[in-house]
Order: C-alpha cells, then structure tokens, then sequence
C-alpha cells in the first residue's frame, strides 16, 4: 500500500476584477485608449490560469533563466507567474520546506545546507528539494523559488540601513571582482541581491547622480526616452522597460529606481494628452469595488496590471496600489486586520458612488513639475507591483 504524497498546492486565486462601468452602474462600452504602451481596448490582460500538466511539470522541474521562459511564452503559451510572492505563497513555501525537513529527519542546519548549495538541485540525496517545494505553488518557476527562499532565510538577510563603512567597501570589492555579487556578498556580508541593487541604485554613477526635485526639462527627457521604448515600439510601460538603460539614457544623472517611480508618477499624465489629472473620489469608489471583486485572501495576492480596464485606465498598475495601500492605512489598527476586515470596513466609507462632477465646474490647472520623489530603498520587490523582475529575472 502506497502512502499518500504530499498535498497539491491549492487552486489560484481567479483575479478577474469587476469591470468599472459595472461598478458604476453604466451600459458597457467601448473606448479608445490614448494610453501608453498597448491599447487596453480589449480589456485587462488574462487572469493566469493554467490547465497544462506538461507546463506544469516543468516549472517545478526545469531549470530556466528568463530568456528561456520568454522564449517558451511567445512559441507555446507557457503561462508562469511573476513579481512578489503573495503572503499566502510564503506560507505555502514554509509548509513545504517544514514538510520535506520532518520527512527526512533534517536538523535545521542540515536543511541549510541543502538551501545555500551552489549545486543548483543537485546536492546528493536531495536532488528533488527544490522540485519539491516549488509544486506547492501555483506557476512558479523552479528558478524564481530557488532565488527567493535563499534570499528570505539568508542568514545577511535585513540587515537594515547601509553604512558609509559599507558602500565604501562595496565599491572597493566591485573594482577587485566586478559584478560577482556572490562573492561581494561574503565580504561585504550582505545578500547578493542587496549588494548588486546597493550599487545599480544608490552607488552607480553617485558622482553625477541627482536627488531630490526632477526639474522640467529631466521630465521631459525622461518623458521622451519612455516613449521612445514603449509607445513607439508597442511595449507596454509596466512590463517591459529596462530601467537600468532609461538610467543610462539621462546619462545617469538619475538612477534606475529613481526612473521607474518618476515614470509611474508621470504616467498618468501621459495617458491624459499632457494634462494631469487628479486622483478623485470616484477613482477611490471603483479601487475599493475593484479589489473586493478579487475574493482575495490577502492583498498580496493582487496582480495590480488586472484592476485597469478600457473605461478606466489612467492609473498605472504601482499607482493603483500605493493608492489602496494609502486607504488602507488610514484605517486605525489595520495592522492587526485580516483583510476581509480591512476590507468591509473600506466598504462601508466607500459604500455610496460619488456623483460625477460638472464640467461647468472644472477649472482648468495649470502643469507643473511634479513632486519630488523618493529617492531612498524600497521593500524588497515593492515596486516592481505587477513587473516581471523577481524570482525568475534574477
């Protein structure tokens, strides 16, 4: 008699948000989009659903790098998911990884040697760990759990704010060894990816490098090289922008994150012909609905690039989430909600749609530069809400 093998990871979250003309009580209709990158005319991209064994299997099982994972989407459809792990992800990770160690009588410091292996899955007597504990996720690809649990259980791991002592040591290694960040990392005694985004974020180019105010005219330059990647060669600003060459471009002048979140604070501004509009009440009623249509477990959870939709497309995919997380926070003690609460509570003060306001009223404002952004280190795999930039990008 065979004994049962572990549990299957449960089925995905279906992330088709409702639409916001449903929302708001309209008759559906079309739109053209005048937005940047693809028009949305045909709707949210697919919620990530996956009824392919065979593509399955080899996520879980098959060691590839980006390229390769790009490659297999455009000639046969593989779906895999992307950005930040969701929190009940983390969980399902941490069941897994409990799981395989109990099973096989491993102390912890045993576990971690098998984790911090450079063997890449093929460390003796545990060559199926990593194949393991990734087919308890749902489309994750083999590589981007492998690159995510060495960063969480890294023993350097949040280590805090960097030090003078650091980045001075950490240009020093970078003239000795280049962009070996596995070993940069021993000596510096920081993660890899802490110390490869330390230098491209902060360090990169620092003597020419601007903070604080974006004038007009670095706008405008910023603007222009935006478009120049996305509009006029049909990509799509939120996915796929290299920020570390929009850097490059300005001469580096600003830094590759510095880019990324002035271009989200831009974006609506392009997507409105010049004139920037302003986050209403009304927007704030179709997020709440928006969110609440997920059935979501926990916010985490949410692909932000769905929630836009042809009648309702303005806001880019990061502005959208940092408006929810600023909802969020204004509710006292939130901290200690689920998100259900959170989210019935965020009902109740959104609960009637605002009416629409009168032309007769609006004012026309003027354009200026806007606020200065900021500039210091963001959660780890934050911004990117919805890019395509972690696990399997590393």
């Amino acid at each position: 008699m065979f004994a049962p093998g572990p549990p299957g990871p449960p089925p995905p979250v279906q992330q088709q948000p409702v639409r916001s003309d449903a929302i708001l009580g309209r008759p559906q209709k079309q739109k053209k989009s005048r937005g940047v990158g693809p028009s949305p005319a045909d709707g949210p991209p697919a919620p990530l659903q996956h009824d392919n064994p065979e593509h399955a299997h080899m996520l879980a099982n098959v060691w590839m790098n980006a390229a390769k994972l790009a490659e297999l989407v455009r000639t046969e459809g593989l779906v895999y998911k992307k950005g930040k792990f969701s929190a009940t992800e983390e969980a399902q990770l941490n069941e897994a990884i409990e799981r395989y160690r109990a099973s096989h009588g491993l102390s912890q410091a045993e576990l971690d040697q098998i984790i911090f292996s450079n063997k890449l899955g093929k460390e003796k007597g545990h060559e199926t760990f990593w194949s393991e504990i990734t087919s308890a996720l749902h489309l994750r690809p083999i590589i981007a759990v492998y690159h995510h649990v060495r960063r969480a259980r890294h023993p350097f791991a949040g280590k805090g704010a960097w030090t003078k002592t650091e980045d001075d040591l950490l240009l020093e290694c970078m003239q000795s060894m280049g962009q070996q960040w596995e070993k940069i990392s021993d000596v510096v005694q920081r993660t890899a990816s802490d110390c490869r985004d330390r230098y491209r974020n902060h360090l990169q180019d620092r003597e020419v490098r601007r903070v604080g105010a974006w004038t007009k005219e670095e706008e405008d330059e910023l603007t222009r090289i935006v478009t120049e990647m996305t509009v006029e060669q049909g990509k799509d600003i939120d996915n796929d922008i290299f920020w570390g060459v929009v850097s490059k471009r300005m001469g580096g002048k600003r830094g590759r994150q510095q880019c990324r979140i002035k271009t989200d604070s831009l974006a609506p501004q392009l997507k409105n012909t010049g004139e920037r509009p302003r986050w209403s009440a009304m927007d704030a009623y179709i997020l709440v609905h928006k969110v609440d249509s997920l059935n979501v477990r926990d916010d985490t959870e949410i692909d932000w690039k769905l929630l836009p939709d042809e009648n309702w497309n303005v806001w880019s995919a990061h502005s959208l989430q940092r408006r929810w997380l600023t909802m969020k926070r204004s509710i006292k003690g939130f901290e200690e909600m689920s998100h259900a609460e959170i989210m019935e509570i965020l009902k109740t003060k959104k609960a009637q749609s605002p009416p629409p306001s009168s032309s007769s009223r609006k004012k026309k404002n003027k354009v200026t530069s806007a606020e200065a952004v900021n500039d210091g280190d963001e959660g780890d795999g934050q911004p990117e809400a919805g890019t395509s930039s972690a696990g399997a990008a590393s």
